[in-house]
């Protein structure tokens, strides 16, 4: 008599999703989305803020390119700073400063400064931001990878951080609309310079904080008396960075063509909600990601994702309709996820695992980067 070895069953999506909050504990999550919020409102609010006081759109868009090449400009400094004192210290001393720049910044443009003294301020807004969530990123994967956890489980942990970046720059925008609406863009800067030293402390000071393995290499190479840079990054960790750098450049002029467009057709109050409709199905996009099996590898999930963003963009030009417009962008939306998860992904899987916070930054910072570069071409045209 034979019998047949029992089949294991896999495990759903929600059970993977409940293996990763058993790993982080319910807090974290929480917290981290709540620190990355602010970097949304000051990122988008910018422009709107500038342009109120100062009654020039161009010179909000330079400014709020000022504040993201900030981030960019530092982003990678602060992982690496992570990676090698740990995050508790790196993150408490950034939100707090971050929380003042915002302040300042905010001061600075109520009170109409000069913009050489705005782009500055803008600069040093951008540069302190503590990076809440590509280090949580790095958090939740060496997490995962301590408690000995599968790929299937690391990738639901870059999908929900994913999802909650997408959640922020949905709200974000909305946030600052409303607060514009009701009042004036500087109350949104006030309670992100509020909530960033808050829950960028929480963050910091989270039991799970000493999870990423500090860097000694530096530590021994000096001893040798030689300098740790000369070991390089992979190949493929540059490529997927300009891959970053561009859908940056696609999701802001994304964003600056919805605003434009809207505007033609008489309709700029639904800006937000067009804005929002392709945020909302990435999220949900981002979250199914944790189901796609693992035979489906990164570097194959990259291409297609590529390719299906570069085609889905290209209806956007010939969109003339409100109607139109809310399908072709929640559709185009369903990219990005897929896109950030995937990078973010490869990134993981190339870089040392003591570079994991700087290698997770500067993904981030290439994203942004690209927004950067949008945002100053917008300022030039307007």
């Amino acid at each position: 008599m034979t019998g047949t070895a029992p089949q294991t069953k896999a495990p759903s999506t929600l059970d993977t999703y409940r293996q990763v909050i058993a790993v982080t504990g319910g807090l974290l999550p929480a917290v981290s989305f709540l620190g990355r919020l602010p970097v949304a409102v000051i990122q988008f609010g910018s422009v709107l803020l500038v342009t109120r006081t100062s009654g020039s759109l161009a010179t909000g868009g330079t400014v709020a390119c000022a504040l993201a090449l900030g981030q960019v400009a530092m982003g990678p400094f602060v992982g690496r700073l992570a990676d090698r004192r740990g995050q508790r210290p790196v993150v408490l001393a950034f939100a707090l400063l971050n929380s003042l720049a915002i302040a300042v910044y905010t001061l600075g443009a109520l009170y109409d400064l000069p913009t050489p003294l705005l782009v500055a301020l803008g600069v040093l807004a951008g540069a302190t931001v503590p990076g809440v969530g590509p280090l949580a990123r790095a958090r939740g994967v060496a997490l995962v990878r301590r408690e000995g956890g599968d790929e299937r489980v690391v990738n639901a942990v870059l999908s929900l951080e994913s999802t909650m970046d997408e959640l922020s720059f949905v709200l974000g925008p909305a946030f600052i609309g409303i607060a514009s609406v009701v009042a004036h863009p500087a109350y949104a800067f006030g309670a992100a310079a509020l909530l960033v030293a808050v829950c960028g402390t929480g963050f910091a000071l989270h039991p799970t904080a000493t999870a990423v393995p500090r860097d000694t290499a530096d530590e021994a190479s000096r001893a040798r008396g030689r300098s740790a840079k000369g070991a390089g990054m992979p190949r493929q960790v540059y490529v997927v960075r300009v891959g970053l750098v561009l859908l940056g450049i696609l999701l802001g002029g994304c964003g600056a063509g919805i605003t434009a467009l809207t505007e033609e057709l008489g309709h700029e109050d639904q800006a937000g909600l067009v804005y929002a409709a392709m945020g909302v199905m990435s999220a949900v996009v981002g979250l199914s990601m944790a189901a796609v099996p693992e035979r489906f590898a990164l570097p194959a999930r990259w291409r297609v994702a590529t390719a299906a963003a570069a085609l889905l963009s290209l209806p956007l030009i010939v969109t003339h309709s409100m109607p139109l417009l809310y399908v072709v962008v929640t559709v185009f939306g369903a990219l990005f996820a897929p896109n950030l998860i995937t990078g973010f992904g490869l990134t993981e899987r190339a870089v040392p695992r003591e570079r994991l916070a700087e290698g997770m930054t500067v993904a981030a910072g290439a994203f942004v980067g690209g927004q950067a570069v949008t945002l100053a071409v917008a300022g030039r045209l307007a």
